[in-house]
């Protein structure tokens, strides 16, 4: 069996073992917190349909996706730059590494003074949830990339440019990309708080009025559709993570 069969074979069993225990727990506890997992995919299937959900899953794409970018663009520089300058590294790498053990929602009032309730701060937030982890495994690939390809390099007299270019990103890809990985994660969890405690739109914003009016039907179908998304790129995410480990 190869291995893309096996990881659909592992992904099969994992997604009936986790409607099994939803159907049980909905036998459990019944209608007042949990509706089924038939009832939660046939009302998925009534707000793609309609007009509601459309306009807020779009907002929290457009903030998510703005959000991912940056992260990866800044978090790609700090990590080249942090990785191959040891000088710099040693200056700024403590600072970051304090400022990944932050709870990034104490940072979220401050973020709301400087860009208000729009977008900017869901993307804001978004960002320095993602940027790190991009950032420092970026750093740590880039200074575990084999000191005789820098060398030889240095030898061909390649500029930054070209030696980033050339040496650097195809030696550390595999470690980059676990940190783009993880930071895919964090960013939509980023975003999605954003949304959930500070903005007039979004599916963070439609989970958190859905909870205030206890509406069961809509917080299953949004947890549902974020599951799906998430479970589904991670997933492709992992496999490819897995193929470039697998090449070196």
């Amino acid at each position: 069996m190869s291995g893309s069969q096996t990881a659909l074979r592992n992904a099969a069993i994992l997604i009936l073992l986790v409607l099994i225990c939803w159907q049980l727990l909905y036998w459990d506890v019944g209608d007042i917190a949990l509706r089924s997992p038939a009832q939660t995919l046939s009302y998925v299937g009534t707000l793609l349909v309609g007009d509601m959900i459309w306009p807020h899953l779009w907002e929290t794409m457009r903030a998510f996706v703005m959000a991912l970018i940056l992260a990866i663009v800044s978090g790609l520089t700090i990590g080249f730059t942090l990785g191959y300058s040891r000088s710099a590294a040693q200056t700024f790498e403590p600072i970051l590494v304090a400022f990944y053990s932050i709870p990034k929602i104490t940072l979220y009032p401050i973020l709301l003074l400087i860009f208000g309730l729009g977008i900017s701060a869901k993307v804001a937030f978004g960002t320095i949830h993602g940027i790190i982890p991009i950032a420092l495994f970026t750093m740590n690939a880039v200074r575990n990339v084999r000191p005789v390809l820098i060398k030889t390099g240095k030898v061909m007299q390649l500029s930054q440019a070209d030696m980033v270019r050339t040496i650097l990103f195809p030696a550390a890809l595999p470690e980059i990309f676990t940190g783009l990985r993880v930071g895919f994660s964090l960013t939509l969890i980023g975003t999605l708080l954003g949304e959930m405690f500070a903005s007039q739109s979004g599916l963070g914003f439609l989970l958190m009025n859905a909870i205030g009016l206890h509406n069961i039907d809509l917080i299953m179908a949004i947890t549902l559709i974020l599951v799906v998304f998430a479970a589904t790129v991670s997933s492709v995410l992992l496999f490819y993570d897995h193929k470039l480990h697998g090449q070196r």
